[in-house]
């Protein structure tokens, strides 16, 4: 009888330890979840994608003219871009907004077709989907790769962490389906030359489906196992002393 509180306490110390475990652990699949607004530019990045189309068909309906619209499309794209820079923040997603502005402004002013602003966009998507089911299909999920160096994992994931290989893939397959409603919404539209419900719908379907996508992905990393820091090459050799 004498040994029972002490095994009594040794128990309740276990139970905290495996608590504060469990907690941690939540804790390390939070922080690594979190990461996927980020990775995707945040609220200025999805509203940097969004806008130009915007201004697009605003001023497509204001002046029926391909060229005014797509040179206001393009100005925008470049304010944005010179704005980010002004306050030094990164311009990796404003920039990549301005290359498919101006593909699609420089189409559409060749072509005269209105519709035709939007065939970069559209394209894009369907190269997207297929590239995100070829990394799932071949063990590299692109979530994964994008994710990876953001969570400071970097590629430990594919063989030391089986739980979050399995969990990035399902975050990739997710995005396949979401992201892939798009162009099969969008593309018969395109074909019909309906260039204002193909654009408000463009812009209509811009920022929902990435903030379902983000939110699905958050989801499926918040069960997922934490992730294993990479050890780089200079920590790994301590400096002799």
């Amino acid at each position: 009888m004498s040994n029972q509180p002490g095994g009594d306490a040794a128990q309740l110390d276990l139970a905290h330890d495996a608590a504060a475990e469990e907690a941690a652990r939540k804790a390390a699949s939070k922080e690594a979840a979190d990461t996927v607004l980020k990775a995707f530019g945040g609220v200025r990045g999805m509203i940097d994608m969004t806008l130009p189309g915007l201004v697009f068909i605003v001023t497509y309906n204001l002046t029926h003219q391909v060229s005014t619209s797509a040179w206001a499309a393009l100005g925008l794209s470049g304010l944005l871009v010179v704005a980010r820079l002004a306050k030094r923040e990164t311009i990796q997603h404003a920039f990549s907004g301005v290359f498919g502005v101006a593909l699609g402004a420089w189409i559409s002013m060749k072509s005269g077709k209105a519709e035709d602003f939007y065939l970069p966009g559209l394209l894009w998507n369907v190269g997207y989907c297929i590239a995100l089911a070829a990394s799932a299909l071949a063990r590299w999920p692109m979530i994964g790769v994008m994710l990876g160096p953001i969570t400071g994992e970097m590629f430990t994931w594919r063989k030391e962490n089986p739980g979050r290989l399995a969990a990035y893939t399902r975050a990739t397959w997710a995005w396949v389906v979401i992201m892939g409603l798009k162009p099969l919404i969008l593309f018969p539209l395109y074909f019909t030359h309906n260039v204002n419900l193909l654009g408000w719908l463009k812009v209509a379907l811009g920022i929902p489906p990435l903030l379902l996508a983000m939110y699905v992905t958050w989801q499926i990393l918040l069960k997922a196992p934490p992730p294993i820091k990479a050890q780089l090459d200079d920590e790994e050799e301590e400096p002799a002393k």
